[in-house]
């Protein structure tokens, strides 16, 4: 079952909806699609950082809910990468799934407030967003991606995610995970981000930097799950995510490392 969190929307925390989706919720997504609602509500707690390029980290209680009907869903949007929202999947069998997705950040992703290094840099902007997903199944392994894209006008452009996934069971109910990840994003989105214009550079202090599209993040995903009953399950995820290209050396950047942990309990009715 997807999940929907309620408190404060930054980039970083669309983790968080994909933590809650993968662990809380894997029962419910590999269901048949029926024509009854379902419903999922939890509980998190997230740390990571305070914004994309961070040294700095925040722990955060994430109330989530979500509800689906058949192949639609609102709530947290499950491998969209997006953080809330609703969708619909166009494909759903044993092993493939396709979907596309609508998602707002409920915050901006970004506040000048967030650190000292960003005063004169003014707030990202929260933005609607649009997902392409998709996601291969096998016994033991799983392949997913996405793209997203800003459709708000915010100047967020797009960016492009994949990640791929072993899984081992060493006993009945529990579920471990791991795998490496990649982002790749286009200029706009690096340049909103990571870049410093003429007049930030004025107002800020910071040298002015113009940042390109290419490889945005290198990330590694290690998770558990374990379902506690039919109704009950527990999990927690930890990611390493280190800056790459220019996202990395951007003078916004005060850590290249990015890390972020999550534990989570989830209940389906």
């Amino acid at each position: 079952m997807p999940t929907f969190p309620l408190h404060r929307q930054a980039h970083w925390i669309a983790l968080a909806t994909l933590c809650a989706s993968a662990f809380m919720g894997q029962g419910a997504l590999a269901q048949e699609a029926s024509d009854s609602w379902k419903f999922s509500a939890g509980l998190g707690l997230m740390t990571q950082p305070k914004y994309p390029g961070s040294a700095d980290n925040k722990t955060s209680l994430l109330p989530m809910l979500s509800a689906n009907y058949g192949r639609y869903f609102i709530g947290g949007l499950p491998g969209a990468g997006v953080p809330a929202g609703v969708g619909a999947f166009l494909v759903q069998d044993p092993r493939w799934r396709v979907g596309v997705g609508l998602g707002l950040n409920l915050d901006k992703p970004r506040k000048e407030s967030d650190s000292a290094r960003l005063q004169g840099m003014g707030d990202i902007d929260a933005t609607a967003l649009g997902s392409v997903f998709a996601s291969y199944s096998d016994s033991w392994w799983k392949l997913g991606g996405n793209v997203v894209t800003d459709l708000g006008g915010k100047d967020q452009g797009t960016r492009v995610s994949i990640d791929l996934e072993a899984r081992y069971s060493p006993m009945d109910r529990l579920q471990l995970t791991a795998g490496p990840g990649l982002t790749w994003a286009d200029s706009k989105y690096t340049q909103t981000f990571f870049g410093v214009d003429a007049a930030q550079s004025t107002r800020s202090g910071l040298p002015g930097y113009t940042a390109k599209s290419g490889i945005n993040a290198l990330s590694f995903n290690i998770g558990a799950s374990y379902q506690l009953t039919s109704q009950w399950g527990l999990g927690a995820r930890f990611t390493a995510s280190s800056l790459r290209g220019d996202a990395a050396d951007s003078p916004i950047t005060e850590k290249k490392s990015q890390n972020s942990f999550g534990v989570f309990a989830n209940y389906r009715f």
